[in-house]
């Protein structure tokens, strides 16, 4: 696998089997399979003027009850995660690894010290002051979502700007780590739109910090980033008022279901997981020969060897609908 390739190549995976997209089940991509409903037509979206966002930042500031100066948005995630590193421009930064790729590739292009913490192993290891620390929770490619309080007040100790990831926090019942906001001003909360939402092909991202913090990202910032098709994407999903219950339940049920028959096999130690995908390790076999074997009947898994302190003998393996 590539250095930093992640999971949902159905392209090439197809390809290798020489059939169609649609026959293949994706357990390699942690994106919801369940879609919000939209009443929008884009087929009659007007697309000849400049998109303005004002509506999009109210809507979405209302979603996770902080004000709109609090916010902004960005073309994805990984916009989100190079735009602040190369903002803040620190000397060090400090990666709970394994940990989402994207953020090791930000801190070698722009120049961090990288030190990266086995959170399986030493989670407490020190910490160099003034450093960026990334930290995802729930975590990837485990799922586990982690009580940060002991690890926040070391952080703040260390004067470090601290950046949390909770791209995977809408499939849990676990709360936000916005209340951090409140104490510490060197704060950032990332929330990807695309996980939960099942819209890998649109791209919004939200960093949320105080409006001080927020204020000096935009100073830089292209006047558009987003498309009018992300924007009302973004908008009418989150008019689906029923989504977030019908997609928290129907995602759980699916993960119950999945871990009982993952439990089966003799061969698979299971992780725990908060999210909505279980990080398993092999016994007596590894991820290229089980992917093999699974190519027989169509389904894609993700190699996670290369992810900092795995192997080869983890995979991951995402909930998705059932097929009878």
């Amino acid at each position: 696998m590539k250095k930093f390739q992640h999971g949902g190549d159905l392209n090439s995976f197809a390809k290798s089997l020489d059939c169609n997209i649609n026959k293949i089940t994706d357990l390699s991509s942690n994106i919801n399979f369940i879609k919000p409903k939209l009443k929008c037509d884009f087929n009659t979206l007007d697309i000849s003027s400049y998109p303005t966002y004002e509506n999009l930042y109210k809507i979405v500031a209302k979603k996770y009850k902080v004000k709109a100066s609090q916010i902004e948005l960005y073309n994805g995630a990984s916009s989100a995660i190079f735009t602040l590193f190369r903002k803040l421009a620190l000397k060090t930064c400090v990666i709970y690894s394994p940990a989402y790729l994207e953020y090791k590739k930000a801190s070698k292009l722009f120049g961090y010290n990288l030190q990266q913490i086995n959170r399986f192993k030493n989670i407490n290891e020190k910490i160099e002051k003034d450093s960026l620390v990334v930290f995802v929770n729930p975590s990837t490619p485990d799922g586990k979502y982690y009580d940060i309080k002991n690890l926040m007040q070391k952080w703040i100790k260390k004067r470090c700007t601290v950046l949390i990831d909770e791209s995977f926090l809408e499939f849990t019942k676990n709360k936000s780590d916005l209340k951090y906001l409140k104490e510490y001003e060197n704060l950032y909360i990332l929330k990807s739109m695309t996980k939960f939402y099942s819209c890998a092909g649109v791209r919004v991202a939200t960093l949320i910090s105080t409006k001080e913090n927020i204020k000096k990202l935009k100073e830089k910032e292209p006047l558009w980033k987003l498309s009018a098709y992300d924007m009302n994407y973004i908008i009418n999903a989150l008019k689906d008022k029923k989504f977030v219950k019908k997609s928290t339940e129907k995602n759980l049920q699916n993960k119950q279901f999945l871990r009982e028959v993952l439990r089966q096999y003799s061969f698979i130690k299971l992780y725990k997981s908060d999210a909505n995908f279980f990080l398993i390790k092999l016994k007596n076999i590894d991820a290229d020969t089980l992917q093999n074997h699974l190519k027989k009947y169509k389904i894609m898994i993700r190699n996670c060897d290369n992810f900092d302190f795995l192997d080869k003998s983890f995979v991951r393996v995402a909930v998705k609908e059932k097929r009878v």
